[in-house]
């Protein structure tokens, strides 16, 4: 490649990263899922758009399998163990017998409805029957849930997609090789179980380590932190083991400790993974001959029904039926099995092993995850709200950031009081923060203000706080317990806890009160 060419194609680059970044604006403001606008633009870039001529299926699979790796990490980055730790079972069940059910029951589908050969019915089954990551965490982190259900769905999305990858390769080499079911079973134990190892053991060595050794530059610990998930994710593929698996439980272990400048880490993390996930559906959408989707409409219509009102229906209440889970939980959880990215980068597999019909399969899906996404993504908030899993009076808990005051042994604490909080209207004095802990800095309406005692909090307040690297969580259990229940919130039984126990009955998150504390 000439200098000129390289100009050339980093313009095309810049060009349709910006195009992208644009369209994800307008996707925000029509409430469609961005991933649908990133494929648009590749199909209209493409050969049948503006002629870019775009074609190596192997280059998309190493590249989509890349791109999958950083979106986990960030996804596990911004996931909050206290969140799922209580949904590892069923989200274990779901993303391994779940799987199983809902292949079979789509492969099924396909080969009575639309005749396809088993082989292919299988693959499609497999293909589509993961939970995209991508998909879940840009659309779900949108709706204002209990955290018992956002946990399980997102939980079930990063571990799903480990035995689906090693049924599509399966089903792929059934043609040449039909691998004994015990043996395909040993296989997929193996990569999760030490594709989990091999992800926590990296992430407790980048955290030793990130903990002990002071930087020169704040940004050197988001791209360490980064440089730790991708070392687990090609560890675990050198040894045979599942890559997701080991990236989205490294970025979730190192998400979750005090970590020296977390908040400049996630928001590199998301810029990342908004970067990772341009790239993989512009390049699936040139990857995709538009002249070649009519004939696929019908197929990808029918394959979708069947995914929807039964396979993933069906497979949901098989697995969550022992843990009890509500049905108004279940419901939604079914329908929020969203599919995205995963899908269209599986189907490059059985085209790069030879699979007659297999580039059929690619557009199938392409359909698929374009129809679907666009019925189910606008319609999770409603069926939330139809369900009673939101409820309107609810503020959205506070996310509080740190970063580390160094030589003073101290952290400073940022918030912005959310609308519906019960700060609102609470005087500085009645927060009754752990002393030395103090509000040095209210951003109101643009404007800064120091605050007194009397100084009354308003919705949208920037608070700025120092406390003291031991009156941290304290200082943030108080600040939790006040925006719930308001000023007398320790009289309500209200401690703050950053994972409330929830309702009996499946209802809403309720507050912890001394009892539930002293019972964890």
């Amino acid at each position: 490649m000439t200098l000129s060419q390289l100009y050339v194609a980093l313009l095309i680059g810049g060009g349709v990263l910006l195009v992208s970044i644009a369209a994800a604006r307008l996707a925000y403001r029509a409430g469609l899922p961005s991933l649908l606008l990133f494929l648009a633009v590749g199909v209209i870039v493409g050969e049948d758009g503006l002629g870019l001529e775009f074609d190596n299926v192997q280059l998309a699979q190493a590249v989509g399998t890349t791109a999958l790796a950083f979106i986990l990490i960030e996804g596990g980055l911004t996931t909050s163990w206290a969140d799922v730790r209580r949904r590892l079972a069923p989200a274990g069940v779901l993303a391994t017998v779940g799987v199983g059910v809902s292949v079979l029951v789509t492969a099924v589908g396909a080969h009575l409805l639309l005749g396809m050969d088993w082989q292919l019915a299988l693959l499609l089954g497999a293909i589509v029957s993961s939970t995209d990551a991508a998909a879940v965490f840009a659309v779900l982190r949108s709706v204002p849930l209990p955290t018992r259900v956002t946990g399980l769905v997102e939980a079930e999305s990063g571990f799903n997609d480990a035995p689906t990858i090693i049924l599509v390769l399966v089903f792929s080499s059934a043609a040449t090789e039909t691998p004994h079911p015990l043996q395909a079973l040993g296989n997929v134990l193996y990569q999760l179980v030490v594709g989990a190892l091999i992800g926590l053991l990296v992430a407790r060595v980048g955290v030793s380590a990130l903990r002990r050794i002071a930087l020169p530059a704040t940004g050197l610990y988001p791209l360490a932190i980064v440089g730790f998930g991708i070392v687990a994710f090609s560890t675990a593929g050198v040894a045979g083991a599942s890559g997701i698996i080991a990236s989205y439980l490294a970025g979730m272990v190192m998400g979750n400790q005090q970590l020296p400048h977390r908040a400049a880490t996630h928001s590199f993390a998301e810029g990342l993974g908004w970067l990772a996930q341009i790239t993989l559906f512009v390049m699936l959408g040139l990857l995709v001959t538009p002249t070649r989707l009519p004939s696929a409409v019908g197929p990808a219509l029918v394959v979708g029904l069947i995914l929807l009102l039964a396979s993933r229906p069906i497979s949901v209440l098989v697995c969550l039926l022992p843990f009890r889970v509500p049905w108004r939980e279940q419901v939604f959880i079914s329908w929020a099995g969203l599919r995205g990215a995963v899908p269209i980068v599986l189907a490059t597999f059985p085209i790069v092993a030879g699979v007659p019909g297999a580039r059929d399969l690619l557009h199938i899906v392409f359909l698929l995850v374009v129809v679907f996404t666009l019925i189910q993504g606008p319609g999770l908030a409603p069926l939330a709200r139809l369900l009673g899993l939101i409820r309107p009076d609810r503020a959205r808990e506070l996310q509080v950031e740190a970063a580390p005051l160094d030589v003073l042994g101290a952290e400073l604490l940022t918030l912005t009081i959310p609308p519906g909080s019960r700060l609102h209207g609470v005087e500085i004095a009645e927060l009754r923060l752990p002393p030395p802990a103090a509000i040095n800095l209210i951003i109101r309406d643009g404007t800064a203000l120091v605050p007194g005692p009397t100084t009354v909090l308003l919705e949208g307040d920037e608070l700025l706080i120092v406390a003291t690297s031991a009156t941290r969580q304290a200082a943030e259990r108080r600040l939790r317990a006040v925006g719930r229940r308001g000023r007398l919130a320790y009289w309500h039984g209200e401690y703050g806890d950053p994972d409330p126990e929830p309702a009996p009955d499946g209802g809403p998150d309720r507050p912890s009160t001394p009892s539930t504390r002293q019972r964890r």
